[in-house]
Formats: C-alpha cells, sequence, structure tokens
C-alpha cells in the first residue's frame, strides 16, 4: 500500500479501491446473487432471495467472522461458502437459521 492510499484508508475508514461498490451504486442484483458491497465505510452483502426480496446485511458469519458474499442463495436463505451455514436476514445481520 502506498503512502496516498494509507492517507485515504485512514481518513475514510476503508479501501476505496477495494473492488467494492456503495450500495446506491448497484444497478440490480438478480435473484439467488450475493454481491460484495459497502454501505458507506461498512461492509454488507447485498442478495436477492428466492422470492424476490432484496436484502442487506453485514458481510459477515456470526459462526466465524467469514464473508457471507462468498456464499451463496438457497431459497430464502444465505449459505456461508466456509461451513455451509444456513442463515437468515434479520435487521441488517445474518442469524443462523432454525433446523
Amino acid at each position: 500500500m502506498g503512502p496516498i492510499q494509507a492517507q485515504l484508508v485512514d481518513a475514510l475508514g476503508y479501501d476505496p479501491d477495494d473492488g467494492r461498490l456503495q450500495v446506491e451504486d448497484l444497478a440490480f442484483v438478480p435473484v439467488g446473487a450475493v454481491v460484495a458491497a459497502r454501505s458507506g465505510a461498512r461492509p454488507v452483502a447485498v442478495a436477492r432471495l428466492a422470492t424476490g426480496e432484496l436484502v442487506v446485511v453485514d458481510d459477515v458469519c456470526p459462526h466465524d467472522g467469514g464473508r457471507i458474499s462468498d456464499g451463496f442463495v438457497d431459497g430464502d436463505r444465505l449459505v456461508c461458502a466456509r461451513h455451509g451455514w444456513e442463515l437468515v436476514a434479520c435487521q441488517g445481520r445474518c442469524v443462523r437459521a432454525p433446523r
């Protein structure tokens, strides 16, 4: 990381070149897709569930901190790619789905 990029990270609180779009810049998220994005400095995962509902959650699995955006949609649930936890979107975060 160069000195200018380090200054940006310090000033913004995140790396603007990390490849994540701001939520408001996403044009379309198709059914079944999960996309890594940002809401300000906060990393989020944006997903369109099978029902067509669009959800935005913190991009962190409650199990071990993996990225939800690396996972996939299965019906109305998000599935973490690391350990297969099935998650439901709840108030901007994910919680483990009941079995």
